[in-house]
């Protein structure tokens, strides 16, 4: 009796974080949700945006490029910071500023503060997202359940982004500043659940922290990131110079990972890269976000100006895409422990190709079940081999550098998101302007501003109205269907290339 009345109630906190690591997980994922939903969120919410603001066009572009632009570069310095400190204590800090800057945002009066205000967005998300990552690794402990962890934890990465547009078109039909204000309330809630869910990690003040490495590793990164997304845009500078910023990005990440050979306790364990299994899975992550992301756009593209769909529509027409996501990394979490990590993520590299294939044979005519079963096979393909990879990728990192790799696994998502868009859209301009033939009627100025981009045609046959303005419409429709089917062919035989080479690489695994 007097045992029982004397023993101390278990807090919490004091529990072992394996006891409620599914509670975890679920806090986890709506952080992860947060993140990549805001980096997207903005693509239907422009023109209210525009209305409300007036951004000039190079401000308006620096509202949209400037979240993840700094979430990228910061991803690594983050993760290190997290495996020193403590990644608790950086998530809880990121959730107070990520809270803080969303309010800012929504508020904003001018677009040069709206822009500032997503660039602290970019740093609290920065803050978030090795975390989440790195504590699945800390309290998943048998791979088994870590695989399915990290499918859901994949699968809402995905699906944030392919629900971003939706979220901000129901929302922007009440105000612009909604799609921004949303996060205050959900993060009132999700702090006070981190402060009572989230485990310690054990810090590691002894572990010295370069401060040469962080600045080379995000100036690098930065500067890669920038230049690629500057190489399919040319909004801000001519092509030589983003391919200079592009390849001074690369001059800095060599002269970082020469330094890190050189240290005694390294910034970063680059020596990870020496494993074949986490190089390829982190070449996995960047192609399979490179097919995710470049093509949606390519696709969402299709559905508005092609067939005429209004953006949110379009956005529910990719609906099946986000659910096909979520499937594919819950059903990989299966399939992985069956045949195996090489045939998994080369399987699910397959697929997406496969799945593409139909859609060089569409033209101006809707295929609405064909689009809706390429869509499918393309988010369950992508989320299978996504899921191989990220399993792979933390399972090679010891515990301690959880973070680190958790930060190359992540910036490998925003690389490869911002070499999916720059790649694919260059491709698809090459090939449209030229595609675009003269129409009777169009004045050489027109004809000019059409070649930039389907949007663009569309805005002057407005303008022209008439047949004339149907007619350059339909040329426009044509020449922008013809470049999606080169930018599909680039994206098969680099998916089915990629596929053969993770098989090949991963063979003796």
């Amino acid at each position: 009796m007097t045992v029982t009345q004397a023993a101390p109630l278990v807090r919490v906190a004091d529990r072992d974080p394996r006891d409620r690591r599914w509670s975890i997980l679920v806090l986890l994922c709506l952080s992860l949700l947060l993140i990549t939903v805001d980096a997207t969120v903005l693509h239907i919410a422009v023109p209210a945006l525009t209305a409300a603001l007036e951004p000039s066009a190079v401000q308006l572009l620096w509202i949209i490029d400037i979240y993840s632009l700094v979430v990228a570069p910061l991803l690594i310095m983050f993760g290190t910071l997290g495996d020193k400190y403590g990644r608790k204590r950086l998530v809880l800090c990121g959730f107070v500023l990520f809270g803080v800057a969303s309010a800012g945002a929504a508020f904003a009066p001018t677009p040069l503060t709206l822009i500032l205000a997503r660039a602290l967005l970019g740093v609290g998300g920065a803050m978030i997202m090795p975390a989440t990552l790195s504590l699945i690794r800390q309290v998943f402990t048998d791979r088994r359940e870590r695989a399915i962890a990290l499918g859901v934890w994949s699968a809402v990465a995905a699906a944030g982004a392919a629900v971003g547009p939706l979220i901000g078109g129901v929302l922007v039909g009440l105000w612009w500043g909604a799609v921004f204000l949303i996060n205050v309330p959900i993060l009132l809630v999700l702090l006070p659940a981190a402060v009572r869910l989230l485990p310690e990690s054990r810090e590691r003040p002894d572990r010295p922290w370069d401060v040469a490495s962080a600045i080379l590793s995000v100036l690098g990164i930065l500067a890669l990131a920038f230049g690629l997304k500057e190489a399919g845009s040319g909004s801000l500078m001519p092509l030589w110079a983003s391919v200079l910023v592009f390849f001074t990005g690369v001059g800095l990440l060599v002269a970082f990972v020469r330094r890190q050979t050189r240290l005694r306790e390294p910034f970063l364990e680059v020596g990870l890269f020496r494993r074949r299994s986490f190089t390829t899975g982190v070449t996995g992550v960047l192609l399979g976000v490179f097919a995710l992301v470049g093509l949606q756009l390519m696709l969402a593209q299709y559905l508005q100006l092609v067939l005429g769909d209004s953006p949110v529509r379009a956005a529910l027409r990719m609906l099946p895409l986000v659910a096909s996501a979520i499937a594919g990394g819950l059903a990989a979490a299966h399939i992985l422990p069956k045949i195996g990590m090489r045939a998994t993520m080369s399987g699910g590299l397959g697929l997406v190709a496969f799945s593409l294939t139909p859609t060089l044979t569409w033209g101006v005519e809707g295929h609405p079940v064909m689009l809706a079963c390429c869509f499918v096979g393309i988010g369950f393909g992508v989320q299978v081999a996504l899921l191989a990879a990220s399993d792979t990728i933390m399972a090679a990192a010891p515990e301690s550098q959880a973070g680190g790799a958790a930060a190359i696994e992540e910036t490998a998502y925003e690389l490869g998101a911002g070499l999916g868009v720059a790649v694919l859209g260059t491709i698809t301009a090459i090939v449209y302007a030229p595609g675009l033939p003269s129409v009777p009627g169009v004045p050489a100025g027109g004809m000019d501003e059409a070649r930039q981009s389907l949007a663009s045609a569309a805005h002057v046959a407005n303008q022209l109205g008439g047949q004339t303005g149907g007619a350059l419409l339909d040329a426009a429709r044509w020449a922008f269907v013809n470049a999606l089917h080169t930018t599909v062919v680039v994206s098969v035989v680099l998916l089915s290339l990629t596929a053969v080479v993770v098989a090949m690489l991963l063979s003796r695994d």
